[in-house]
């Protein structure tokens, strides 16, 4: 049964422990354990997780597993207990032949996190080869006339076995002629000699058969024979003698065929015939030798016929033998020892162990990503090999063990930057010319969900025209995700929040999921929404999934869909009946307003007055933007004593809208009715001078408090304060005309109040499409300013909003210095003071 090597017996196996336990410290996780050879399969090595420092229940969840490189698997390990075994049979000398030290190195792999750690098993030989001879039966020839200490080579027993279980000794069957005797030649082999004690005597013996029995030095000993059979020859008794017995030489592995290795002589005493010498191998040559040298008969020349392969045979060792052509041939004998110097010619090999693909992009520097072994056959500096990467990769090779390395993350990376990356490894040894090999290794990188979706924008806007269709398509968005499958399937949907008067967002628009389709799901209308904006989120399949948000800003477009409405002229003060006209009136005499508005805005809701039958007007016209009627000349007894006026009103739609107002005039000859119903109007008695001296004060009341205005605003615009809006702000809609383009500010929209309390968030501010000019500027102000209602709340708010205007869109100075801006403020103020005190059918 193998053990842990931990028994020491002397003081050399003490040392040997010491350095052994040295060794474990400072190779970080290794293991060594001995185990004799031909152990059955079941044979207890170790407890390998044990000695490791590895929990047993931890094997199976973090992937236990053992790599043997090119050694076969020969040992396993019982995951339940974690104790290493014999899987199969090991021979010694068939995985290490004649190596000193035979050792099985082991890697142990487990993940979670990943560690390696490496395990030698050294086998121990035991005594299982007995010595074996070449042949069964040696046959020599020894003439006669050889002298007693004449020497005769023979070739030893091999024994596979290692250490004392090789150490071999011999011995000769008992006989009175023969001895051996065995010495030490040379640093590579004994030499065994067999040596003639007295002279031979033919005719009383002519063959001699003994026994020679080689015994190893194991326990229990083994042995092995072979038969000699010797005839003794007559005559010749001169045998060729070569000048020294032994010959060394020393050849390079690269050395080419026919290369002259040596030229041998040897001399024979003898004449004649029996001089004459023939050379050849002897029968102890293995045909390894003969393969690779042969020897020219007559010459003694030993040339390369083969290969020579350091890496296959470093020694090849020729026994030579010298014939003459005697009768009776005698024979002399020498040994060639050839030593083969190695050269660098063998490549590294490279070898991928393990792979731990693909990568995640967010793997920690430092993964293992696959493990590489190298070798190379040759010896010295020849068979030193270095590893190497290209340096731009975010990779780097760590040696791990003896000629292993482990392929490791240097840096993170980034699947959507690179997907997989081929790197390629390249060993190269250290002789002259250095020699390399290289081999690629592709590591693809896994997708992490590492990217939320991104729109091409941060705000999409959209224009659509109320009434739209329910259910048309207003916009499509897009986003993008650079990760992969799962990770990059966008969805769409819309983010709920609340719009107007708690009403949902999902109840004016939907999204598709899967295009980023936005169809509105219900008309809208313009007088009660102009502007939604809502956000749509993009979120991928990915866990966890990641989102991202992109602004929608629809606008709503104004289209005239609404009639002008008129009420009453006489509704205005709250007795409905005919305008009463004097007689006495001249022209210009303002007798009545036609009031109406308009739900649309824009140039949909600027109304158009005049009178539907322009030949039926008589003495009276209407103001085309205020609505006001008016003579047109001195009335007359002629004109009779009423008149009924059809008004149109239009506004400037496409197509126009209009409605009708029916206004009736009754001429009046008594002033003082006119007087009283103004008197009654105004709820004063004063003298007409009053009046105007209250006139007076008030506009110069009026001037003094625009001028604080002024510099309250230049104040503030100094010290610029929190903007006071009236509804949703940064919201900007254009809709171009022949005239300009009316839109919202993108500041701040508000409300105006037109007609009798009636609440319209349709304030335009005018921008030309021509360059701007104070000229059209002031123009376009006039005209708005001009469409009044007729009552002191709407001038008064027109007065206030056209101010609020030249203030927030345009620069003071510009409109301070403008002539028209000053007369429009002192005429707004002069119809204020006008309504307050003077009724409409009487004039100033």
């Amino acid at each position: 049964m193998a053990v842990l090597r931990r028994d020491s017996l002397g003081t050399g196996q003490l040392l040997r422990l010491v350095l052994l336990h040295m060794a474990w410290e400072v190779g970080s996780g290794q293991v060594r354990y001995s185990l004799p050879e031909e152990s059955k399969h079941g044979t207890f090595v170790g407890r390998l997780a044990q000695d490791l420092g590895l929990e047993v229940s931890e094997l199976v969840p973090r992937m236990f597993r053992m790599v043997s490189k090119g050694r076969g698997d020969y040992f396993e390990v019982n995951l339940q207990s974690g104790v290493l075994f014999v899987n199969s049979r090991i021979d010694r000398e068939e995985v290490c032949g004649q190596s000193p030290l035979c050792a099985i190195d082991l890697e142990v792999i487990v993940d979670k996190p990943l560690r390696i750690f490496h395990v030698e098993v050294e086998i121990q030989d035991i005594n299982d080869n007995a010595p074996v001879f070449s042949v069964n039966e040696k046959y020599l020839s020894i003439a006669e006339s050889r002298l007693p200490d004449s020497r005769f080579p023979l070739e030893g027993a091999f024994d596979a076995d290692i250490g004392t279980n090789s150490l071999l000794t011999y011995k000769l069957s008992p006989n009175e002629y023969f001895t051996l005797d065995l010495q030490k030649n040379d640093e590579h082999s004994d030499g065994l000699v067999l040596v003639l004690k007295k002279p031979l005597d033919r005719e009383e013996t002519h063959v001699h058969y003994l026994l020679l029995i080689s015994t190893d030095g194991g326990k229990p000993e083994l042995t092995g024979t072979v038969q000699l059979v010797i005839t003794v020859l007559d005559v010749n008794d001169n045998a060729p003698v070569f000048n020294q017995s032994v010959y060394k030489i020393r050849l390079f592995e690269n050395a080419a065929n026919g290369t002259l290795v040596i030229k041998l002589n040897a001399t024979d005493l003898d004449e004649g015939i029996n001089k004459d010498i023939s050379y050849s191998f002897s029968s102890f040559v293995p045909l390894s030798g003969r393969d690779v040298f042969t020897i020219e008969p007559n010459t003694g020349e030993i040339r390369i016929k083969g290969q020579l392969d350091f890496e296959k045979n470093k020694v090849y060792d020729l026994q030579i033998q010298a014939d003459d052509k005697g009768n009776l041939p005698l024979s002399g004998h020498c040994k060639v020892l050839i030593d083969v110097l190695d050269v660098n010619d063998n490549t590294p090999e490279l070898a991928v162990t393990s792979l731990f693909l693909p990568v995640p992009e967010d793997a920690p520097p430092g993964t293992v990503v696959a493990l590489i072994s190298v070798s190379d056959r040759d010896s010295g500096d020849n068979g030193k090999v270095t590893c190497s990467i290209p340096p731009d990769l975010p990779f780097q090779l760590v040696s791990t063990f003896k000629n292993y390395h482990s392929l490791v993350l240097a840096e993170a990376v980034d699947r959507e930057r690179v997907s997989e990356y081929k790197i390629l490894v390249t060993a190269r040894d250290e002789g002259a010319p250095s020699l390399s090999a290289s081999s690629s290794i592709l590591v693809p990188i896994a997708d992490v969900n590492d990217n939320a979706p991104a729109f091409p924008q941060p705000v999409y806007t959209v224009f659509v025209k109320e009434n739209n269709r329910p259910g048309a398509h207003l916009l499509s968005v897009s986003a993008s995700d650079p990760d992969v499958r799962e990770n990059a399937f966008v969805s769409y949907s819309v983010v709920e929040r609340s719009v107007g008067e708690q009403q949902p967002v999902s109840s004016y628009i939907s999204v598709h999921s899967e295009s980023g389709h936005i169809y509105g799901l219900q008309p809208f209308d313009y007088e009660e929404l102009q502007v939604l904006q809502f956000q749509v989120s993009a979120r991928d399949a990915g866990f966890p999934s990641l989102c991202g948000n992109v602004t929608v800003q629809l606008f709503v477009l104004d289209e005239n869909d609404n009639a002008p409405a008129v009420s009453p002229p006489g509704s205005g003060r709250g007795s409905p009946g005919p305008e009463l006209v004097p007689l006495s009136a001249g022209a210009g005499h303002v007798v009545g307003k036609v009031r109406a508005v308009d739900a649309d805005s824009g140039y949909n809701a600027w109304l158009r007055y005049e009178v539907q039958e322009a030949g039926a007007a008589g003495p009276f016209r209407v103001g085309v933007y205020s609505g006001e009627i008016s003579t047109t000349r001195a009335l007359e007894e002629a004109d009779g004593p009423s008149q009924r006026l059809v008004i149109l009103v239009k506004d400037h739609g496409e197509p126009a809208l209009s409605a009708t107002a029916t206004v009736s005039l009754s001429l009046v000859e008594s002033p003082q009715a006119v007087k009283w119903d103004s008197r009654q109007r105004v709820g004063s008695e004063e003298p007409l001078v009053d009046m105007n001296v209250s006139l007076t004060i008030a506009i110069c009341s009026l001037s003094g408090l625009f001028v604080l205005v002024i510099v309250v605003y230049v104040g503030l615009r100094c010290h610029p304060g929190p903007e006071v809006m009236c509804g949703p702000g940064k919201a900007t809609v254009v809709c171009s005309s022949e005239v300009g383009s009316w839109s919202y500010s993108q500041r701040q929209s508000r409300n105006l109040c037109v007609g009798e309390g009636t609440a319209k968030n349709d304030l335009m501010v005018f921008s030309p499409s021509v360059p701007h000019s104070a000229e059209n500027r002031d123009e376009k102000l006039l005209v708005m300013a001009s469409n009044v209602c007729g009552t002191v709340s709407e001038r008064l708010l027109h007065f206030q909003n056209i101010c609020i205007i030249c203030v927030t869109e345009h620069s003071f100075s510009k409109y301070a210095s403008s002539v028209w801006m000053w007369i429009l403020k002192f005429y707004m103020i002069f119809l204020i003071l006008n309504d307050l005190y003077f009724p409409h059918e009487y004039g100033v």
